[in-house]
């Protein structure tokens, strides 16, 4: 999925969802550690890409926070 669109799809969806999202990509990257401390992991620049998505989901969560505050 291209970044723009994976953005606009982040915005589009509320506190609770994204904090739902958030929790479940960190679980993506423990696994992924996991599968990767254990010469299991194919693709390791998976890890990266889960690595940024995490960021740009607490991004959305801490601009949509702040939005409602102002």
């Amino acid at each position: 999925m291209k970044t723009k669109e994976y953005l606009g799809e982040l915005k589009n969806k509320s506190v609770e969802e994204l904090n739902e999202d958030l929790v479940a990509a960190k679980k993506e990257l423990f696994n992924l550690r996991f599968q990767n401390a254990t010469n299991q992991l194919d693709n390791t620049s998976r890890i990266k890409e889960v690595r940024k998505n995490i960021a740009r989901i607490q991004t959305v969560i801490t601009e949509l926070s702040n939005t409602a505050n102002a």
